[in-house]
């Protein structure tokens, strides 16, 4: 198995990443190559549908698990939490980093007995490696078009998430951090 840790039960330790991200019809405008001295176009939306990606990684197996859902709140984050739950390796335990965004740390989630929460200190998302998974995505599939249709939206998402699950190295290289892993 990839870098894990073992924990006083023998079990291996999984380290993953988790955050979300909303994505809409009023979307991003990225930096675009052109020429010296001109302007480029870039589209830019005023309509205000939005999906959010909640998304979580383990960058020393290269896995993602990501669900999209239309609200960030307590069920979202509960369905969330099964899906991690069944991404994580048969017999190993996960400490999921994630911050403390009310429906993280809800009394009400029922957290899967395979995982632990381990909130990060307030205002600090330069520790959470998946914020540079949402510019990636941003920059490379998600920026600079102009969405037809809710469904559009929730279609190029996961799209997006698909063809970074299916380069597990890019998961390593965007998430890896020497201090959660040493």
């Amino acid at each position: 198995m990839a870098q894990t840790r073992e924990s006083a039960g023998g079990k291996p330790i999984e380290v993953w990443f988790q955050d979300e991200a909303r994505i809409g019809q009023k979307n991003k405008i990225t930096r675009r190559w052109a020429q010296r001295g001109t302007r480029p176009r870039a589209p830019h939306d005023q309509r205000t549908k939005w999906v959010y990606i909640f998304g979580a990684i383990c960058p020393a197996r290269g896995k993602g698990a990501a669900l999209v859902m239309p609200y960030a709140d307590t069920p979202a984050m509960q369905a969330h939490l099964e899906e991690i739950s069944t991404q994580v390796a048969r017999g190993a335990h996960a400490v999921l980093v994630l911050d403390q965004a009310g429906w993280h740390m809800s009394a009400k989630l029922v957290v899967p007995d395979n995982i632990t929460l381990a909130p990060l200190p307030p205002r600090s998302p330069e520790l959470n490696p998946v914020e540079n998974v949402w510019q990636f995505l941003r920059d490379n599939h998600l920026s600079n078009r102009i969405f037809k249709s809710y469904n559009d939206i929730v279609e190029h998402c996961c799209d997006a998430w698909k063809t970074l699950t299916d380069q597990p190295w890019r998961i390593r290289s965007i998430g890896f951090r020497e201090w959660a892993h040493a």
